[in-house]
């Protein structure tokens, strides 16, 4: 995997679907994270906003992948939605041991922090008490969706601030492509009636912007907000930031065609950004067809 100036990746790696293109045709389901590893350099782990994994398996994800690779681990949704950041200590200290093996393994990305559309401006200080008790040699992430964070005034510059004194990036969800149009299949359909709509802010609080732009299954009709987004990540990166970029569609098929075509966009705009490695799947020798006899 070629060493890249930013992280691209999609919101998981176990997709069945991807075998035959970003997977070998024959890849068992133990190949599947070290083969994605090759092409993408991180991960959303948004399985553990539901249930943490054995130690056992967090060792076997920091093995499969080379030095460059990031998890990034979504906080379980006990702590975030349940408990909601109060009470939390016994979910939070069970969650920090899981990015202890990362970090100790060089393999540890922002553990974000995705707030519910509730939790609002008024429970600021609830987030900030939370966050000042988590180790700070982990880099953090969040990412809220009540309205009112987004206000342009008193309660967005707060939020701003909080992060920005703290290093904790501001996640930025863009899911204008998804709503763009109504949904042409069942997967969008789906997607639409989860997915919020947030307004989109630019706003940098640390090192590591995250942007996780949210498609359509048919590619091309993100391109317009691809080409939005690639000169914006290129400055970061320019200026000496390391962004993360991940890649949704209502059909996880596509995520991985949608983080290609961002990152080509991408080289156009700056040339610190180098070729992605091609896809095994893609890579691995065809077997030859067979001649009819007649």
């Amino acid at each position: 995997m070629n060493r890249m100036p930013y992280y691209l990746g999609c919101p998981i790696w176990a997709c069945p679907q991807w075998t035959g293109q970003l997977f070998t045709r024959h890849a068992k389901r133990e190949d599947w994270l070290h083969q994605y590893s090759q092409v993408f350099h991180t991960v959303e782990g948004n399985s553990t906003f539901y249930g943490l994994p054995s130690r056992k398996a967090v060792q076997r994800w920091a093995d499969s992948v080379d030095e460059r690779f990031r998890f990034v681990l979504k906080f379980p949704r006990s702590i975030s939605h349940d408990h909601r950041l109060v009470g939390a200590d016994i979910e939070t200290f069970e969650f920090l041991a899981i990015l202890e093996m990362l970090k100790d393994a060089g393999r540890l990305g922002p553990s974000f922090l995705q707030l519910p559309r509730t939790f609002a401006p008024h429970q600021l200080d609830d987030l900030a008490e939370f966050l000042d008790e988590l180790p700070r040699d982990f880099p953090y992430a969040v990412e809220v969706r009540h309205r009112d964070f987004f206000d342009k005034g008193e309660n967005e510059k707060a939020l701003n601030h909080l992060l920005a004194k703290m290093h904790i990036d501001r996640v930025i969800l863009d899911s204008r492509p998804l709503f763009s149009d109504p949904p042409n299949d069942e997967h969008e359909r789906e997607s639409q009636s989860r997915k919020p709509r947030c307004p989109v802010r630019r706003t940098v609080t640390g090192r590591h912007p995250i942007i996780r732009l949210v498609g359509r299954d048919d590619v091309e009709r993100v391109i317009p907000w691809i080409r939005e987004w690639a000169p914006v990540v290129a400055g970061w990166i320019i200026s000496g930031l390391n962004p993360y970029v991940f890649t949704h569609a209502p059909d996880a098929l596509h995520a991985p065609t949608l983080a290609r075509m961002f990152h080509d966009e991408l080289r156009k705009h700056t040339q610190r950004v180098g070729e992605l490695a091609p896809w095994p799947g893609e890579a691995e020798e065809k077997p030859a067809k067979q001649l009819a006899l007649f």
